[in-house]
């Protein structure tokens, strides 16, 4: 005699269905960048608004640098925040942050070389748009779906590609590095898209832990501005402090 499944195994059963479903289907590449106009159009905005600053350098480059930093740093305390209920788990999470997005932050203001700036600027830019669109053409296997579901290797092959093809094109066209090995400076982009990646895997795990999809509604298709940056905060920590230890005569190239 048969027995009826009871209600959980049904709905463990509908869950295993719905998994298998997800599996199977394939989404159309149209529909996995119908969000690109709105990313483009922010994109144009804040390059405009970053590169003119940055273009007059000084004062205005200053400004843009702490107040995005204050920006995120302020976005960082709403994650933490919503993370934890910890009284003292918030209290080192904030402080941490405002060390980690302060310290990056420091650095910027210490490169007075324009080209040095776009360098590490046009690097993480191009991590994250070659990740991108490989990571929505490819699709593929996922790198940790538990922190962040939309990273695929393919995406982190893209990011790779980008910063090396940005550290190549400046090599060609810039003179601080000029001396340089070439293949020297690609290993060091894939580095670099390794490095931007995990501070983009560091703010997925907080956001996952605050149970937000961005830390502000800043910037649309894009979220907040910490979403924007943290792939820069890390290279700009790695990058910024090599520099200002040994080679602070290329800051202000």
């Amino acid at each position: 005699m048969t027995e009826h499944a009871t209600p959980e195994a049904k709905e463990r059963k509908r869950d295993r269905m719905k998994r298998y479903a997800k599996k199977a289907v394939t989404v159309p590449l149209s529909v996995r960048t119908s969000d690109l106009p709105k990313r483009a159009a922010s994109a144009v905005v804040m390059l405009v608004v970053t590169g003119g600053a940055i273009w007059l350098g000084g004062f205005w480059r200053d400004v843009l640098f702490l107040a995005v930093g204050l920006i995120c740093i302020a976005e960082l305390v709403r994650l933490v925040w919503r993370a934890s209920e910890n009284v003292i788990r918030r209290l080192l999470g904030i402080a941490a942050g405002a060390v980690y997005i302060g310290y990056a932050t420091y650095l910027l203001t210490r490169i007075d070389s324009l080209g040095i700036l776009l360098l590490l600027i046009g690097v993480v830019v191009c991590v994250d748009t070659f990740a991108y669109f490989f990571g929505r053409t490819l699709g593929g296997p996922k790198i940790a779906p538990r922190i962040s579901p939309s990273k695929t290797w393919a995406g982190l092959l893209g990011g790779a590609v980008g910063a090396s093809t940005a550290i190549a094109l400046y090599v060609i066209f810039g003179t601080a590095l000029a001396s340089a090995n070439l293949m020297y400076l690609i290993f060091a982009g894939a580095a670099l898209a390794i490095v931007a990646q995990s501070g983009d895997f560091l703010e997925s795990w907080l956001k996952r832990r605050a149970g937000m999809k961005d830390s502000s509604n800043l910037i649309p298709g894009h979220g907040g501005v910490f979403d924007r940056i943290d792939g820069l905060i890390p290279v700009v920590i790695l990058v910024g402090t090599v520099l200002v230890n040994h080679y602070p005569h290329w800051l202000d190239r």
